[in-house]
């Protein structure tokens, strides 16, 4: 392991009712400091704009270097996203043994959406920092230059997927196997750390589950085809305060921490287990069973309620009871749950007790989240969409960004209601939208838009 500290002034950050640990600026409108957003569910504080265009309401737009579909995060002034950008040197050639023959026409060749195994070409792995106001990029960090072991998903994948974090003084970067870094706001490095792990991804999809900010605690779940854990870091130095192994395989799902009786939890969800743990030493609080493969969908929380969901193979919605320590498998403490009509990668929100999914087919459905019941169900949008990215909330309206350029913005509520479909033409949206200070930021492929009514 490698970890390279640069010396510099911490200070605790204020907000002990807010388990992350979040400064309170007197503007919260201007934050969106994790993938998941100000209240780790898909909400967004105040307003956003309904409708817009090409040619309408888009306030600036920025070119993005090389290729990433991480989520940008935003505190204040400042967009932070990262990318990965090829530096023109091919992938080294690997190793062939005397007695290996080289594949024949045809063969070697990847089904559709699986990655590349084996090295890739080289990459810059860049952490980028943009004025919100205007969209100039203020400053532009390589935190590391190499050649990734294996390769990513074609479709939805990318060397940059892992969103970043910040507390509001400092910007917390995951590339997974190429590190964890920690940025001031002026891009100077104060920390990164090596954590000696190269993933091995399930049909080499890549990498993407973000880390998660609990108090000084900086947490990240590694989860691949062999030798999965969990890792807490220093947030302050990127010291290594544990590390438990997971018996588990591929999984994206990001953690979420919440307060049960005074106590912090952290939640990962993954394929043969759902898990708490303490975030102060890496123990087990309670576990069950019920979720299918290549979990993805983040958890929620409300009443003590925390809710999991996995829509691969043998998909399954849980809404968990908390309060019990064991194995909580076929207890008491599942409320309900659903095998039909759920996300494979989008993770849901959860507003005023209604739990909305989006299926990657464009299929929504709102759960009344007390009793599991649906207020409708599976209901088809205006077109036979794509979605890879979550949907987000704001001010009453679900915003649901599609592969195919639309973003589709419903009204939430026991009955659907569809308000608004804004195309950008040429536009594929894989990353989560974003917003903040009443304006919506969206990650293309290239490019990040500002969409913004005029007052």
């Amino acid at each position: 392991m490698k970890i390279t500290v640069k010396i510099c002034s911490i200070f605790l950050l204020a907000g002990a009712a807010c388990v992350v640990g979040h400064t309170q600026s007197a503007d919260k409108l201007a934050h969106w400091p994790q993938w998941r957003g100000p209240f780790h569910n898909g909400l967004a504080r105040g307003d956003a704009p309904t409708t817009w265009s090409d040619s309408q309401n888009i306030k600036w737009t920025v070119d993005i270097p090389g290729r990433g579909h991480s989520t940008p995060i935003i505190w204040g002034d400042k967009i932070f996203l990262t990318t990965a950008v090829p530096t023109g040197k091919p992938a080294p050639s690997p190793p062939v043994a005397s007695n290996e023959q080289q594949p024949g026409p045809g063969q070697g060749q990847r089904r559709r959406g699986r990655g590349d195994e084996g090295p890739q070409a080289e990459h810059k792995f860049e952490v980028l920092c943009i004025d919100r106001r205007n969209g100039k990029l203020l400053w532009q960090r390589t935190a590391r230059v190499a050649s990734p072991h294996e390769g990513y998903h074609r479709g939805y994948g990318s060397f940059a997927s892992n969103s970043p974090a910040t507390d509001g003084k400092y910007v917390y970067v995951s590339f997974g196997s190429r590190g964890v870094y920690c940025y001031d706001f002026n891009g100077k490095l104060i920390w990164e750390k090596d954590l000696n792990v190269q993933m091995r991804m399930r049909l080499a999809f890549g990498e993407g589950s973000a880390p998660v900010l609990v108090g000084n605690r900086l947490v990240h779940v590694f989860d691949h085809e062999a030798g999965s854990f969990i890792v807490a870091l220093d947030k302050r130095t990127g010291k290594e305060l544990w590390r438990v192994p997971r018996d588990e395989r591929s999984s994206w799902s990001t953690p979420l921490a919440v307060q049960d009786k005074g106590r912090t939890q952290l939640i990962v969800s993954a394929t043969n287990r759902v898990r708490a743990y303490d975030p102060e030493n890496g123990n087990v609080l309670w576990e069950s069973a019920g979720l299918g493969t290549n979990v993805i969908p983040a958890p929620v929380f409300q009443n003590q309620t925390v809710y999991v969901m996995s829509g691969y193979r043998e998909p399954r919605l849980m809404a968990i009871k908390l309060g019990k320590e064991g194995d909580l498998t076929g207890s008491d403490a599942i409320l309900w749950s659903h095998t039909r009509g759920l996300s494979y990668t989008p993770s849901p929100v959860l507003h005023e007790n209604i739990l909305y999914v989006v299926t990657d087919m464009g299929l929504i459905s709102a759960f009344n989240a007390t009793t599991g019941e649906p207020f409708y169900a599976q209901v088809r949008l205006p077109k036979a969409y794509n979605l890879k990215a979550s949907p987000v909330a704001a001010n009453g309206k679900l915003y649901l960004a599609t592969e195919d350029g639309d973003v589709v913005v419903v009204k939430m509520g026991e009955k659907l209601e569809v308000l608004a479909t804004n195309t950008l033409e040429d536009q594929i949206f894989i990353a989560t939208p974003v917003i903040a200070q009443g304006e919506i930021f969206l990650r293309g492929q290239n490019k990040l838009f500002c969409i913004s009514e005029k007052k």
